[in-house]
C-alpha cells in the first residue's frame, strides 16, 4: 500500500509540474506576440523565463523556454518603441546576448524542422532578416572604437544566426586580423575555405529620388519593382571580384606569423593551383619570402608577377621596398618611379622616394661637421651645402605632393617642414606650421 501511495505522490508532481510549464509558456507566448511590450509586461517576461528555465523538463518545453530567453534582447529593444537610442540597442545586445540569440533560434528552427509543426519558424526568420541590420551596426561601431576582436565576435554570432550570410564570416575573420587574434582568424578563414567561399558577385544599386541617397537591393528584380514605383532611379551595377585569394593569401600570412613556413607555402601552393591566374597569389608567395629575408626568391616572384601585370604600380612600390632595405638606392629610386609613372597620385611611393633621396643627408651632415676652417675646408664646405641643398630640392616635389595627397599624415609634414627650413623656404615654412 506504501508503495502505491508514492507512486501515486510522484505522478501528482509530475501532472503540477507540466501544468505549471503550460501557465508560464501562455505568459510568455502572450506578451511575445506584443509588437511594442510595456515595462510591466517585461517584467512579467523576465519571471516567467526564470521560473520556466527550472520547470521545463520536456524537449520541446526546454527549447521554447532557451527560445524564449533568448528574445529577451529583442523585446527589450521592441519595448523602448519608437524613441529607441543606439545606446540604448548597444546596451541590450552585449555579446552573450546575440550568442545565445543565434543557437537558440537555430535550435528552434532545427527542433520545428524535425516535429512538422512549424510554431515559429517564420517569426524566426523574420527575427533573423530584421534584427541582423542592428547587429552589424553593432559590429561596425565596435571596429570603429579599434575594438575589433569584439566586433569579429559579434559578426561571428550573426554569422550563427544566419549561415547562408557567409559575407560576415569573412569580415569576422578580417577583424580578428586587425584584433591581432590569429588563432581565430585562421579558424573562420578555414571555415570559408572549406565552404569554397569567394565573396563575388553583384550589387544592385539605385538613387532614392527623395533622399538622394544610393540604396542596394537584394536583387536585379526587386530593384526593377522600385524604379517601376517612380521612388529610385539610376540604377547601377558593381561587380565584386572573389575574395578567395585574399583568403588564401591571409591563411599563408598567418601561418608566417605563427613561424610554420611549410605550412605556408604548402597554403599558397595549393591557392596558385585553385586560383593559376591570379597575380596576387604570386604577391602573397613573394610576400612569404621577404618575411623570412629570401630576398632573392622574392624579386624572382615580384618580377614575374610584373610580367603578368605590368601596370600594376604596388608590384614596382614592393620592389622598391625591397630595394632601399638592401640600401640598393639606385634600383630602389628606378621601382619607386616607375610606380609613379603608372600612378603618380601614390602615396606611400612619394613618400618612400623621398625618404630614400633624404637618406644621404647624415653623409652630407657628417662631413660638414668633420671639417675644420681652413680654406681648403671652407671650399670643401661649400660645395657640400650646395650638393645638400641639391639633394632636398629632389625630394621636395615628393614631399610636397605626399602632403597634398594625405595632410593628416604628421611623419610627411614633419619632414617636410624640416626641408623648407633648410632650404629657408619661410613663407612655405610657416603656411605648413600654422595647418599643424
Amino acid at each position: 500500500m506504501r508503495i502505491k501511495q508514492i507512486v501515486l505522490a510522484s505522478a501528482v508532481l509530475v501532472s503540477v509540474s507540466a501544468f505549471a510549464q503550460k501557465d508560464e509558456l501562455k505568459v510568455l507566448k502572450k506578451i511575445y506576440a506584443k509588437d511594442i511590450p510595456t515595462t510591466n509586461d517585461m517584467v512579467e517576461y523576465k519571471a516567467n523565463v526564470a521560473k520556466l528555465s527550472t520547470l521545463a523538463t520536456e524537449e520541446g518545453d526546454k527549447i521554447y523556454a532557451n527560445f524564449y530567453k533568448a528574445m529577451l534582447p529583442v523585446l527589450e529593444v521592441n519595448s523602448f518603441g519608437a524613441t529607441v537610442t543606439p545606446d540604448q540597442i548597444a546596451n541590450t545586445y552585449n555579446l552573450k546576448a546575440i550568442t545565445d540569440l543565434a543557437a537558440a533560434l537555430n535550435a528552434t528552427l532545427d527542433y520545428e524542422k524535425k516535429t512538422g509543426k512549424k510554431l515559429y519558424t517564420d517569426d524566426i526568420n523574420e527575427t533573423i532578416n530584421t534584427t541582423k541590420p542592428t547587429l552589424v551596426n553593432i559590429a561596425v561601431g565596435l571596429g570603429d572604437n579599434k575594438k575589433f576582436k569584439e566586433a569579429s565576435d559579434v559578426l561571428y554570432a550573426v554569422y550563427l544566426l544566419d549561415k547562408k550570410d557567409t559575407d560576415k564570416l569573412f569580415y569576422a575573420a578580417s577583424y580578428s586580423v586587425n584584433g591581432l587574434d590569429y588563432d581565430k582568424a585562421l579558424d573562420y578563414y578555414n571555415q570559408l575555405k572549406a565552404l569554397n567561399y569567394s565573396g563575388e558577385g553583384t550589387v544592385y544599386w539605385a538613387t532614392n529620388k527623395t533622399s538622394k541617397k544610393e540604396e542596394t537591393f537584394a536583387s536585379k528584380e526587386e530593384r526593377a519593382l522600385f524604379i517601376k514605383t517612380g521612388t529610385r532611379e539610376k540604377p547601377r551595377d558593381e561587380k565584386i571580384e572573389s575574395k578567395k585569394g585574399e583568403i588564401y593569401k591571409n591563411i599563408a600570412l598567418i601561418l608566417v606569423e605563427k613561424g610554420k613556413i611549410d605550412d605556408a607555402k604548402a597554403a599558397i601552393a595549393e591557392a596558385k593551383k585553385e586560383n593559376p591566374n591570379d597575380s596576387s597569389l604570386i604577391l602573397t608567395e613573394a610576400d612569404l619570402y621577404l618575411k623570412i629575408n629570401d630576398t632573392a626568391t622574392y624579386a624572382k616572384l615580384v618580377n614575374e608577377a610584373i610580367a603578368k601585370d605590368p601596370n600594376n604600380p604596388d608590384l614596382y612600390y614592393n620592389l622598391g621596398v625591397v630595394n632601399g632595405n638592401l640600401n640598393k638606392l639606385d634600383e630602389a629610386e628606378k621601382y619607386y618611379k616607375k610606380a609613379l609613372e603608372i600612378d603618380p597620385n601614390y602615396f606611400n611611393a612619394n613618400l618612400n622616394l623621398a625618404e630614400l633621396k633624404l637618406r644621404a643627408d647624415e653623409k652630407f651632415v657628417n662631413e660638414m661637421n668633420k671639417l675644420g676652417t681652413s680654406e681648403k675646408d671652407n671650399k670643401r664646405y661649400e660645395v657640400i651645402k650646395a650638393e645638400r641643398e641639391k639633394n632636398f630640392k629632389a625630394a621636395l616635389p615628393y614631399l610636397e605632393k605626399a602632403v597634398e595627397l594625405k595632410g593628416d599624415n604628421e611623419s610627411a609634414k614633419k619632414t617636410l617642414l624640416s626641408v623648407y627650413n633648410a632650404l629657408e623656404m619661410t613663407d612655405k615654412y610657416k603656411a605648413l606650421k600654422a595647418k599643424m
